[in-house]
């Protein structure tokens, strides 16, 4: 196990300008691989027993120029292209989409802004202060097991003052629109893929961003499966005319209540039995091939399901997809939520506390037509300290990301994941192989006999430094 993590870290010691940066960012991601809590920065020094003076180091690592983002994010798709189990389904990938709200109570964080909460669970607020990040994951494993492996996540929301600054880096389009460019990104990357979205993404800027897309040359092909909402309606296609007339060509045919089908066609549903959530489950459904957006009018395929009393639309781009293997495709959406839950509760991926006092104190009673506060700062020093602060996060959230990308890859490794599984005891197990939380535990438990297995290790060379530390040097030249 040891040497497959450092077989993972070797790929991005070229996205690092100095040693020390990536030493420190070694050290970062063992952390958050084993560290017991969700303070900060300073569960990576207690958990490691790194010495105190190398709190500010770490902090200033976060700040640092010499590493890029884009660079390390890059690195680390290539990285799952290559040695993780892509889960494929007619040679292609699967993406996985989706938006996650979290709460920030501080007052001098960029991007942080007043978010709606929709969700069913009484425990939670309508309206909450915090982020609005955007996550893509790809599917990974196989028949045993499946998670979903995080690539991207960074704030889409909030930020549109910042990203019209001189050298931002940070776009200025939708949470949508950055979605599917994301998203297209990846697959150039890992190939042609199935991107799988829910309902809220089903918009004609989506549609024509991911048509511009496809139709680029040597661009692998993405499609689209997500489910529409319950008032969508479609067109029929239009008619063709025996005789040709004057004027431009109908676009679309008779408007169509797609909601209405489930009761027009309900004699033309098929049953059958299609493997969702993990098991066989029995389901009745209706397929049909329609127009659908304003001024857009493009060709989608729908799918009407019944499901144990609930009825849905799923919706393809790719119109060579059978409605089963849609229905199948689209029950593999919620292994991203699985990935929120655990990025959030044993990562700890969104414990970030980087704010700057250049950041003008958030305002809890401020309207809707008030405008961005950030609108007022002119200072070229404070805008920069601002930009420094929303990378410090951002990078936070990516090297989270890689620290619990390389728990799936351990946890699908046969070899690899059988001592973890003897260490925890679980009542219930779900899966063949461990999760995350399980290797993570492992981990923890044995990384100091870890450490002494390999002392000629990297990984040893630079835990041990750092516990050594002392305001610049060893202890033993300190002496």
């Amino acid at each position: 196990m040891f040497q497959q993590i450092e077989q993972y870290l070797t790929q991005f010691r070229s996205c690092f300008s100095r040693k020390a940066a990536f030493g420190w960012f070694v050290i970062v991601i063992v952390g958050f691989m084993l560290r017991s809590d969700q303070l900060g920065v300073t569960s990576v020094i207690r958990d490691l027993s790194l010495s105190p003076d190398c709190y500010e180091l770490l902090i200033h690592f976060f700040h640092s120029e010499a590493w890029d983002p884009e660079v390390i994010r890059k690195a680390w798709w290539k990285l799952l292209a290559e040695k993780a189990p892509v889960y494929r389904v007619k040679k292609r990938c699967i993406l996985i989409g989706d938006g996650v709200k979290q709460s920030k109570e501080a007052f001098h964080m960029a991007g942080v802004k007043k978010l709606l909460q929709e969700s069913e669970n009484s425990s939670k607020s309508r309206y909450i202060f915090g982020h609005m990040s955007g996550a893509v994951g790809i599917l990974i494993g196989r028949k045993g097991g499946k998670f979903c492996a995080p690539l991207q996540m960074n704030i889409q929301d909030g930020l549109r003052t910042v990203a019209s600054w001189d050298g931002s880096g940070i776009s200025p389009d939708s949470h949508v629109m950055q979605m599917v460019k994301n998203s297209c990104d990846v697959a150039k990357v890992v190939g042609t893929a199935y991107l799988l979205l829910d309902r809220y993404f089903l918009s004609v800027p989506a549609l024509k961003e991911l048509k511009v897309y496809n139709d680029a040359d040597d661009t692998p092909r993405v499609d689209i499966i997500t489910k529409a909402k319950s008032n969508c309606r479609a067109y029929r296609k239009p008619r063709a005319c025996r005789s040709p007339k004057r004027g431009r060509p109908r676009l679309k045919g008779a408007s169509v209540s797609v909601a209405a089908l489930f009761t027009d066609k309900a004699s033309c549903f098929t049953s059958a039995s299609v493997y969702m959530y993990g098991e066989k489950q029995e389901v009745t459904y209706y397929c049909t091939d329609l127009l659908w957006g304003q001024k857009l009018y493009q060709e989608l395929r729908f799918v009407l399901v019944q499901y144990n009393g609930s009825k849905s639309i799923l919706v393809s781009t790719d119109l060579s997809l059978s409605p089963k293997r849609i229905i199948e495709l689209y029950a593999y959406r919620f292994s991203i939520e699985e990935l929120f839950r655990e990025f959030m509760q044993q990562i700890g991926g969104f414990a970030y506390h980087f704010w700057s006092k250049a950041v003008p104190k958030l305002n809890h009673f401020s309207r809707k037509g008030d405008g961005d506060c950030l609108e007022a700062i002119m200072d070229i020093h404070d805008r920069r300290r601002i930009l420094s602060n929303i990378k410090a996060i951002e990078g936070f959230v990516l090297f989270a990301s890689i620290a619990m990308g390389i728990l799936q890859l351990i946890a699908l490794d046969g070899r690899s994941s059988r001592s973890a599984i003897k260490i925890r005891y679980l009542r219930t197990v779900s899966q063949r192989c461990p999760s995350e939380a399980t290797v993570m535990y492992y981990v923890r438990k044995n990384i100091y006999s870890l450490l002494l297995q390999h002392p000629d290790s990297f990984i040893t060379r630079f835990i041990c430094e750092r516990q050594a530390y002392i305001g610049g040097s060893s202890k033993k030249k300190a002496a």
